[in-house]
């Protein structure tokens, strides 16, 4: 039997039919979103919606070359297209124009390529490459450096392009290395990182009596040193000693309180210090225990004071200017309707008044009237909202689910380490999509300008999410075909 044959028997048609339902409800989006009287038609080659049309029909072409792709070209050139992409991003830093303050776009003419939309496809070929090596397990830290450095080098390179969005999608490896036997401890840490960052950030700006610290870093100090008593306490069992630790903090609470009647402390560095000092004292209980139970809680301590004592410098000199008011918005410490929040607030609006039912296609009034900035492209959701209400969105959503399940089903059923790490990267980087874009159109995950896979408008973002999503299924093919 020919590949072509066996390709028909052995492609997932179900992902494919997931695939081709988005792509047609983003076009349909599209339209409405931007949508104006002078709109012939859909096909309009001078509008968005006929440009897209064009990216789709690419799209479909690229879809069936990567599925007459052999399989085994993907894990032989995974490191290959992994530097051609690496060069591609450092070229695009120098040469690239800036467009919107970002310089992550390469212009070809009439057509704009986004080269970090290839990283995510590269890095995470990459990625199975190098796990599916001999012998190769990820067991320890050491194991996890090499893994490390190669997600850090697009994500840095991104960075520097000033798109910062784009970079963070990275962060969804994290999940792929997970599922793959990476020690749950360092998806905690992440949680527990930006619980910290959120406290110091927020209440930063509240001081405690005559400017004597901020309350955001003391409550900080406070949950790290909560964390080693429930630590000691429930999981060592060294209850007696967990007690000395709390009862101490507690006195020199107490103490510090009183000779602040006459004299100025400064609780921040206080707070630092009796971190610092439960630290010293978990090494004398280990070491008379001679268990060695708290060397990582006292480097998780250690390490978070530090994270929350740079937080603030962090925040204030490395994130740029309209970061930092999106995240104060988000936070509640600003309210700017005109400015940062404009853009969220107009999409709640939106989708807000499109009900149950929705106002009908091509009648939102907010779309209309382009109350919506990107409402194309980053909020596209918010169109789906307005036009076709709680039931339009609902149905988007399901669909999506189904896509995820589908791809986590998939990546389940690969024999194949390569093939399994890669469906999982991919299955990441989607779900890190959905939930970003659509909890920022929502108003409760901050704007960082990622788009909606399929829905938004542009083509480098529809190929991007077609690349990786038709080379698993390639790989995916590839299992039935060698059963034959």
């Amino acid at each position: 039997m020919s590949k072509n044959v066996s390709l028909k028997y052995s492609l997932d048609w179900t992902t494919v039919f997931y695939y081709v339902v988005l792509v047609f409800m983003g076009w349909i989006s599209i339209y409405g979103a931007s949508y104006d009287l002078d709109q012939t038609s859909i096909f309009d080659w001078e509008q968005r919606a006929g440009k897209q049309f064009v990216w789709i029909l690419t799209a479909f072409g690229l879809a069936g070359m990567l599925l007459l792709v052999d399989y085994k070209m993907y894990n032989f050139f995974a490191y290959f297209i992994y530097i051609f992409t690496i060069f591609l991003l450092i070229v695009t830093i120098f040469i690239a124009p800036d467009i919107k303050g970002s310089r992550s776009w390469l212009v070809l003419g009439p057509v704009s390529f986004q080269p970090a939309e290839l990283a995510k496809m590269a890095t995470s070929l990459a990625l199975a490459r190098f796990m599916s090596s001999y012998n190769y397990k990820l067991k320890n830290w050491k194991d996890l450096l090499p893994l490390a450095m190669f997600i850090a080098l697009p994500f840095a390179l991104i960075i520097l392009q000033k798109e910062t969005g784009s970079a963070l999608v990275f962060a969804a490896f994290l999940l792929m290395l997970y599922r793959e036997g990476m020690n749950g401890i360092v998806l905690l840490l992440g949680v527990f990182a930006v619980i910290l960052f959120v406290i110091v950030i927020r209440f930063s700006v509240v001081p405690v009596f005559d400017n004597q610290g901020s309350l955001g870093f003391l409550v900080a100090m406070g949950i790290i040193m909560l964390m080693q008593f429930i630590y000691a306490f429930f999981f060592a069992r060294h209850r007696k000693e967990a007690g000395y630790m709390i009862a101490g903090v507690a006195l020199v609470t107490a103490v510090s309180l009183l000779i602040n009647v006459w004299f100025v402390i400064d609780f921040e560095i206080l707070s630092l210090l009796m971190v610092v000092a439960t630290c010293v004292y978990w090494v004398f209980v280990e070491l008379f225990t001679r268990f060695k139970k708290y060397w990582m809680i006292i480097a998780i301590s250690l390490g978070s004071a530090a994270f929350c004592f740079f937080a603030d410098y962090f925040f204030n000199n490395v994130l740029e200017p309209h970061q930092q008011i999106r995240i104060k918005v988000l936070l509640n410490m600003e309210d700017d309707p005109t400015g940062a929040g404009y853009n969220v607030n107009q999409s709640k609006i939106a989708i807000g008044s499109g009900g149950f039912w929705g106002k009908g296609f091509l009648n939102g009034t907010q779309t209309k009237l382009k109350y919506v900035p990107e409402q194309d492209t980053d909020f596209i959701f918010c169109t789906v909202g307005e036009e076709h209400g709680f039931w339009g969105s609902t149905l988007v959503l399901v669909f999506y689910w189904l896509l995820l399940m589908r791809l986590l089903r998939i990546a389940e059923r690969q024999r194949e380490t390569f093939n399994r790490v890669y469906a999982y990267c991919v299955a990441s980087i989607f779900f890190f999509h959905l939930m970003v874009n659509i909890g920022m159109v929502l108003g409760i995950m901050p704007v960082i300008g990622i788009p909606l896979p399929f829905f938004s408008y542009g083509g480098s973002s529809l190929w991007g999410f077609t690349i990786l999503l038709f080379i698993l299924l390639r790989l995916d093919a590839s299992r039935v075909e060698r059963m034959r």
